[in-house]
């Protein structure tokens, strides 16, 4: 059974009387122990559907279900007990420890006095500890990097103890090991406590790598599925369609499309071959089977007719003198 659900869903802003549409008719689910990314062009909604989903805007029209409930009869009391919600917004508090900040994920489920309950430090303990920032836990949250905030605000969604998690673009400002980490820690998090993890993130080369589902949206609205099904299908071709790069359903990353001037013909290391050919593209080769101009990669070389070369660099500089 699915933990959230949306049924023919508009979304968008009513200003003056009058609906701003962004998306429309969206059928979406959403389940138990699994990481959902949303991806798509800017423009295309992804925080205005994250922020309807969260209960932070109404929808123009059709349903959300939460536990097959509508989520506009909740109130924000019962919306913080369904869903934790983690926004970009940088947080800047003095004197707070790590500790401070990840307790008031329990805040909804406290007293009108604040007031925690015996069993609340272990919950908060045990959602530091699952971020593995227990040598941080009495560290002043203003003195940590960039990284060790996110891994914080995300502990701080843990400690609210929600079957939904909610995280616009957690990855943003992030170097790429700490990108990386914050990708594997959602996606063993998700897996390990069985709640539903729904981000947003421009990371597609490692959401495909890390998501189990992927929103993909674009301004003909929302194509879900298992990320390789949507590789197949040209579902990312489609939805990122430029002039200026294309996806590259071969290894899952954005290639430009190069002005190509020159052919070449390229067999041997497979190894050695994706970078031979990013290069080439870049100085504009295209790589076709006529080509008068052969080179063989080996092991520690390209070959070039009678001609060996031990860098890329090398190479380059012969074809383009050659040619």
């Amino acid at each position: 059974m699915p933990v959230l659900k949306t049924n023919s869903l508009s979304i968008g802003y009513t200003r003056k009387n009058k609906k701003l549409l962004v998306q429309s008719a969206l059928s979406l689910t959403l389940r138990a122990g699994e990481l959902v990314c949303l991806i798509g062009p800017n423009g295309t909604g992804k925080s205005t559907l994250l922020r309807t989903l969260a209960g932070l805007q109404k929808p123009l029209s059709g349903k959300i279900l939460i536990d097959q409930q509508d989520i506009t009869v909740f109130s924000t009391h019962k919306i913080a007990l369904k869903i934790a919600l983690v926004l970009t917004d940088r947080i800047d508090v003095e004197n707070a420890t790590v500790y401070d900040i990840v307790a008031f994920g329990r805040l909804p489920h406290n007293n009108w006095w604040g007031n925690r309950h015996k069993s609340d430090n272990g919950l908060i303990r045990e959602a530091i500890q699952m971020v593995h920032l227990e040598r941080k836990i009495d560290e002043c949250f203003c003195e940590l990097s960039d990284g060790e905030r996110q891994r914080v605000m995300i502990a701080k969604a843990l400690a609210q103890d929600t079957p939904i998690i909610m995280l616009d673009e957690p990855t943003a400002h992030l170097d790429l090991p700490n990108r990386v980490d914050i990708m594997l820690l959602l996606h063993r998090l998700a897996h390990k406590t069985g709640k539903s993890i729904l981000l947003s993130t421009h990371e597609l080369d490692l959401a495909l790598q890390a998501a189990d589902r992927i929103w993909l949206m674009s301004n003909e609205g929302v194509v879900n599925g298992v990320p390789e099904d949507l590789v197949f299908n040209g579902s990312f071709n489609k939805t990122f369609e430029s002039r200026s790069y294309f996806f590259n359903a071969d290894n899952g990353n954005f290639s430009m499309n190069y002005p190509m001037t020159g052919k070449v013909w390229v067999t041997g290391n497979k190894t050695r071959m994706y970078w031979t050919l990013r290069a080439l593209a870049r100085a504009g080769y295209m790589v076709v089977p006529e080509a008068e101009t052969v080179i063989n990669i080996t092991e520690n070389s390209w070959i070039v007719k009678d001609a060996e070369f031990h860098t890329i660099e090398s190479l380059l500089n012969h074809i383009d003198t050659s040619l």
